[in-house]
């Protein structure tokens, strides 16, 4: 397979870091270097990446930010601002226990890793790191996000056992089987959901298919790594002790 994607499998680096990586001739299969762009490998073959790869690697950071309502995750859209504009000095939790210094290259390519709706709340992850990106948001992530969902029940009936059955496994989205989710009553108005997919509006539309309408969601832990107290609109950087997977 092509070396990029075998150093993307083997969580060394994202395709685009590792092709930016063998242009500069860090990388070696069994010892030699390669340096063109769309070689190939097997399975068997040991890969490797020089020093600089790794310092520059380590030089990247993530960011924990606890998203308010009124902002989208990604790209501004219909006026509402991304909430990546919330990541500056001033808005910096102040219990920030990671030891890193804010420094403006830390903006540079700073993405998010998944979404959270402009109605939604809670933990949002931004990254320059491509592996993180890939370890919560490709096509093989298995990684759990857990949110707190307020709902209103039409009529005030009270839903059954029935439809909790449905919200925890039996739905489809856009003509397709969802994966099974862990779904229960926390109270009288409030679920708690865990997943393992991100489909567009998810939570909402899942609810909606029960009878069940959304009035809050909030995001509060994705895989290893909880919100905890960190205050809305406020981020922190992700810790070296800490883990999605």
């Amino acid at each position: 397979m092509r070396l990029s994607k075998r150093m993307s499998e083997l969580g060394i680096a994202s395709r685009r870091e590792a092709d930016e990586w063998i242009a500069k001739g860090w990388v070696r299969v069994d010892g030699q270097v390669v340096r063109e762009l769309g070689s190939r490998v097997l399975p068997g073959q040991h890969v490797t990446v020089d020093a600089q790869a790794k310092f520059q690697q380590a030089q990247k950071v993530t960011v924990l930010l606890n998203k308010p309502v009124g902002y989208v995750s990604g790209q501004a859209e219909d006026g509402y601002e991304p909430a990546v504009v919330l990541v500056t000095p001033q808005n910096q939790w102040r219990e920030d226990q990671s030891g890193i210094r804010f420094l403006r290259e830390h903006l540079r390519g700073l993405a998010p890793a998944g979404r959270l709706d402009i109605d939604s709340v809670g933990l949002l992850v931004l990254t320059q790191d491509g592996r993180i990106a890939r370890q919560l948001i490709g096509e093989d992530s298995d990684i759990e996000k857990e949110y707190l969902v307020r709902v209103e029940k039409p009529g005030g009936a009270t839903p059954g056992d029935e439809q909790l059955a449905l919200l925890n496994h039996g739905l489809e989205l856009d003509g397709e089987p969802l994966r099974p989710a862990k779904v229960e009553w926390l109270n009288a108005d409030q679920l708690r959901f865990v997943l393992k997919e991100g489909k567009k509006r998810q939570i909402r539309r899942m609810c909606e298919a029960v009878g069940l309408k959304v009035i809050g969601l909030k995001r509060v832990r994705i895989g290893g790594v909880m919100l905890g107290d960190l205050p809305p609109g406020r981020w922190r950087y992700l810790r070296a002790d800490e883990r999605f997977g």
